[in-house]
């Protein structure tokens, strides 16, 4: 395969760069990022849950490989030393008007082979007591674990091979040219046979200055999560989630007892002001403007924007997000609630307003850009690394 050099040392870079090693020993691999550590991103700002495949459109890529994926890093996890737990969820109607949509999750889970089931009002009992809903589904494959952990062992498995993953280094472009490669550095310019671009939030910049017009904008989705303070955390015992609306790729505000045993609340889902905007006062003019002068951007905003005032709204009262939770947490107290972190979603948005529903990649020439790739992309990371290997190594001439 000749050498090979990964563009973002979030957990999907680094899988990357672990597969392009096993499946080709030897093959010289260098891991590039921008900041001082991996896993700044994404990677370290999610709700650390192991995704199921439940919710995503039979035969696409989310589905498959979230599914086979989710199994795979149990595996991985178990065989590193790595803290992971699979308690399941439960997916909850909390008003007679969800149920179809329960139900239509029921079959979509059935033909992705996700292990899902009705359960019955005792049942839900048992399992969390403090619940009040009209029906709910079991997923008993979801897990939880810490993915800044699962990108260290990553990091240290590239390294063993004889990888190397460089920090601090920015990527400006990537120039094909001929049998190979240019990936051009703000210090310098680095030449290999493979490249696999893997920039997150800025992934759709680095496709445009390397010449090719992905047809998608990254638009950033902040997620703010709270948590339930210590001595109410009772109230919750394992992972909740409300029925999601079909129509966004978010899932509502859900209710999760981490693997550090932290009962956390939300995500909710606003634009950010940055593409690394962790909070309302993070505000990058140039990523602000890209957003603003986007047409996808407006096209989105007119599909969604009574949804999205009111992910504003609840971003800016804790009061709110209360209110959402007590759907399905009536004992759920506003004194209950603490703020906590938040994490950024690269969102990849068509130019007429369309969410990406589905993990993009495209190939150009022998570099393959990763344009879309949010959640469940941290679960199947090991899945999509060999999936990005295989189509890299296509055509070894």
């Amino acid at each position: 395969m000749g050498s090979a050099v990964v563009v973002g040392g979030g957990i999907v870079g680094l899988a990357v760069a672990r597969a392009l090693q096993r499946l080709d020993p030897g093959t010289p691999v260098v891991v590039l990022d921008k900041e001082q550590s991996v896993a700044a991103h994404q990677t370290g700002h999610n709700s650390g849950v192991i995704h199921s495949g439940l919710y995503y459109k039979p035969g696409s890529l989310k589905a498959r490989l979230a599914v086979a994926g989710g199994a795979a890093l149990k595996e991985y996890c178990e065989e590193k030393g790595i803290p992971v737990d699979v308690p399941g969820k439960l997916v909850v109607a909390t008003t007679e008007s969800e149920l179809p949509q329960l139900d239509r999750l029921f079959g979509i889970g059935r033909e992705n082979g996700v292990p899902v089931r009705r359960l019955t009002s005792g049942e839900v009992a048992e399992r969390e007591p403090h619940l009040r809903v009209k029906g709910a589904l079991a997923v008993d494959s979801t897990g939880r674990v810490d993915f800044t952990l699962v990108a260290a062992a990553l990091a240290d498995d590239v390294r063993a091979a004889g990888g190397e993953i460089r920090t601090g280094v920015t990527v400006t472009s990537i120039e094909n040219a001929g049998r190979t490669v240019r990936v051009r550095t703000t210090d310098e310019v680095i030449e290999a046979h493979r490249v696999a671009a893997c920039a997150g939030l800025h992934s759709d910049r680095l496709a445009r200055a390397s010449g090719l017009e992905p047809g998608v904008r990254i638009l950033p989705f902040r997620g703010e999560f709270s948590e339930i303070v210590p001595e109410r955390d009772f109230l919750v015992k394992g992972l909740v989630y409300p029925v999601p609306d079909p129509d966004l790729p978010f899932l509502g505000v859900h209710l999760t007892r981490g693997i550090d045993d932290t009962v956390h609340v939300g995500p909710n889902a606003v634009p950010a002001l940055a593409r690394e905007g962790y909070s309302w006062r993070k505000v990058v003019a140039r990523d602000l403007w890209e957003s603003l002068a986007y047409r996808g951007s407006w096209r989105l905003a007119r599909r969604y924007g009574r949804t999205g005032a009111k992910e504003v709204w609840r971003s800016l009262t804790g009061r709110a997000l209360v209110r959402e939770a007590q759907r399905m947490l009536p004992e759920l107290r506003v004194a209950d609630v603490r703020r906590s972190g938040a994490g950024v979603r690269a969102q990849a948005v068509t130019r007429d307003g369309k969410l990406v529903d589905d993990f993009l990649f495209v190939r150009d020439g022998r570099t393959l850009h990763v344009l879309n790739a949010p959640s469940p992309a941290a679960t199947a990371c090991l899945l999509i690394g060999e999936h990005i290997a295989q189509e890299l190594a296509a055509d070894r001439a």
